[in-house]
């Protein structure tokens, strides 16, 4: 596929908002999402996911049941251009924990796969729930401002190892760089946050190439112009040059602003979607399903909680 298929009229049929103002949202998003990445140290994917899965739904050429599945892909591929700039800024002032990095490296890359693999036989409405799931989660921490206290060195290989395998599988199925979990992992281990921050963003292109990779891969017979597999690349390059050019801007106000009381607002923004796309994620939703979708909240969250707390223990 060549971008000259933007001016075909067949093509521009299968668009039911002008291709234009399409572009006109996502350069939109690009910047919002830059700017809240270097306001509030967050990957760009919470934003963007959600994004997309509202831009996606007026766009006739990708098909309605894998609305997520390209929101998850296309957001990942985007995430593999702007770490670059988050590496190169944080890496110049040597902030990278280099050695953490290459330790979780293996199982991260390992886990993306695994979790692109999964989203394939997922549908998108449950690949919607998850992140919705993901979303409150990501809203509760934030919002309290919970970092894990200092306790001991990073496990081992095998711990570590272990540890991206969690971290990359998650992040395939939520579309996001791994920042709210390889965070607070690398604070627990007693690097000094700024480091984990900055070491984050380096675990962060290694989850969004694999995971890249991965998406191409699952959804290999897709026949959506300009696409490869489930990555929708006008998106792509319509969310990546305002994402660059944004992000500095988002660094500086952290010096004019009051971060504390941003991280608020955020935090109960991305809950009211959290919980929107959980109802969402079924077709008919009335208090039945919605105390459905309460129990599978409170059977994952247990779960996970039980399984980082005991792979944190090797």
């Amino acid at each position: 596929m060549t971008f000259n298929q933007l001016e075909n009229p067949s093509f521009r049929k299968k668009m039911s908002v002008p291709i234009s103002d399409t572009y006109i949202y996502l350069t939109i998003l690009g910047a919002l999402a830059g700017t809240l990445a270097g306001l509030l140290g967050i990957g760009g994917g919470i934003v963007i996911v959600p994004a997309l899965l509202w831009v996606y739904a007026s766009v006739e050429a990708i098909p309605k049941d894998q609305t997520m599945h390209f929101a998850l892909a296309t957001s990942l591929a985007t995430i593999c251009f702007t770490a670059i700039s988050s590496i190169y800024a944080h890496n110049r002032r040597g902030a990278v924990i280099w050695s953490s990095v290459f330790r979780l490296s293996p199982g991260i890359v390992v886990g993306t796969l695994v979790g692109t693999a999964l989203a394939g036989l997922m549908s998108s409405e449950a690949l919607v729930l998850f992140f919705g799931i993901f979303l409150l989660i990501v809203s509760i921490q934030m919002g309290l401002s919970s970092q894990p206290s200092s306790h001991r060195k990073i496990p081992g290989w095998f711990g570590t190892s272990l540890i991206g395998l969690f971290i990359g599988v998650i992040s395939a199925l939520v579309g996001v760089g791994g920042g709210t979990l390889t965070v607070p992992f690398l604070t627990w281990c007693n690097a000094p946050l700024r480091a984990a921050i900055a070491s984050s963003s380096a675990v962060g292109f290694f989850i969004a190439v694999s995971g890249s990779i991965g998406y191409a891969w699952a959804g290999k017979n897709s026949i959506v112009p300009l696409s490869s597999g489930y990555i929708y690349w006008p998106a792509v390059m319509g969310i990546v040059p305002t994402s660059l050019i944004f992000a500095p801007l988002g660094a500086r106000l952290t010096h004019t602003i009051s971060i504390r009381l941003l991280k608020i607002l955020f935090s109960i923004f991305l809950a009211i979607i959290g919980i929107k796309l959980i109802i969402k994620s079924f077709p008919s939703p009335d208090i039945n399903s919605v105390m459905a979708a309460a129990r599978r909240v409170v059977y994952f969250l247990g779960n996970k909680i039980s399984e980082l707390s005991s792979a944190l223990k090797l």
